[in-house]
């Protein structure tokens, strides 16, 4: 029995219990790859984790090890070299670097529709709507960000760069200055600042006012894709169907492998994240709703690389193209799976 074969019976039966029981039918040999993710293990890596946990990915002929990033980690330096086979790119900036500095990589899913990369402020200080942060003194962006989406936020709103400040990965400044606001990530520092200093901030999701870049790729090497299309196409369905089973179905073993690798992982952080992921629709929105996780499109590539060539982020000349292919996506898988799960 094919990769491709396997991976539609366990479509058809929807269920992880059926998965595994493909797995021992086929009797096939399983394929090793490695799967570098780009921080410590986390609600956001979990549909990689349920794959691996419920036996999705070994299903279709792969026996995945999750290599965890983290401070101390570089795995995207490892993906061209060989030491990795997947990777979870951030967003298509990276993969818009890679086509200009000639690496070999290519993203082949996105499993999240929007980015996790917001705003905060303080509440009851009259900032309402996106707009209204220009009239802070102080919005608190670390160097990545200050050239990238602040780059965005200026050409397309008119922010200013003498707003900033060093962000240092530390809540206290804003904390203590309720006139500011601070960047961060949908699903941590909201979080940290409700436990810390108990009160819900506001939140502006960069996503939904026009940075509408791709988020958590699957990047692989395009000599993988070339010689091992089977392979991809079974990681980045089996990723798809992992997501949809974590995000609406039993997740307990999930996040069991999560803690398991990630001992400072607790089960109160874990819940808010994926309440968060689903309540702004970071992973099941857009063009997935229908195409199923992990889709993309070419229209929707061309608008956020006009958008950061125009903000001079990015040069006009590089070829975006061949930083992404659709060959892996836009099928419906899961959505079979999604429907019994939740009737919808």
């Amino acid at each position: 029995m094919t990769i491709g074969s396997t991976l539609k019976l366990a479509l058809a039966a929807g269920t992880a219990a059926v998965l595994v029981a493909a797995t021992g039918a086929s009797a096939q040999t399983l394929t090793k790859v490695k799967y570098g993710t780009n921080w410590v293990a986390q609600a956001e890596h979990g549909g990689y984790y349920q794959a691996v946990a419920d036996g999705t990915y070994k299903a279709c002929g792969l026996d995945v090890t999750i290599v965890p990033g983290g401070p101390q980690a570089n795995n995207r330096m490892l993906l061209p070299t060989g030491g990795i086979d997947f990777y979870m790119g951030g967003n298509m900036l990276q993969a818009f670097s890679a086509v200009e500095q000639s690496i070999p990589t290519i993203v082949v899913a996105a499993t999240f529709q929007k980015e996790p990369q917001v705003l905060i402020a303080h509440p009851d200080q009259g900032i309402e709507k996106f707009e209204d942060l220009k009239k802070l003194s102080t919005i608190f962006v670390g160097k990545e960000g200050l050239a990238t989406f602040y780059q965005w936020m200026k050409a397309e709103f008119g922010f200013k760069e003498e707003q900033t400040k060093p962000y240092t990965f530390s809540a206290a400044p804003f904390l203590v200055d309720k006139k500011s606001a601070m960047q961060g990530y949908l699903t941590s520092e909201p979080y940290g600042i409700e436990k810390e200093a108990g009160f819900k901030p506001k939140i502006f999701l960069l996503a939904d006012h026009g940075f509408d870049t791709y988020s958590t790729t699957i990047e692989t090497r395009k000599d993988l894709v070339e010689k091992s299309p089977k392979v991809v196409e079974c990681f980045v369905n089996g990723s798809a169907l992992g997501w949809v089973n974590y995000l609406y179905g039993d997740n307990k073993a999930a996040n069991e492998l999560i803690k398991k690798d990630n001992p400072e992982m607790t089960d109160a952080a874990i819940a808010y994240s994926i309440a968060a992921l689903k309540e702004y629709g970071i992973v099941d929105s857009g063009d997935a709703i229908a195409k199923g996780i992990g889709a993309m499109s070419d229209a929707r590539q061309k608008s956020f690389f006009d958008k950061m060539v125009k903000a001079g982020v990015v040069k006009a000349g590089v070829d975006y193209t061949k930083s992404y292919t659709l060959a892996f996506v836009n099928k419906g898988v899961g959505l079979d799976v999604k429907k019994k799960l939740t009737g919808n």
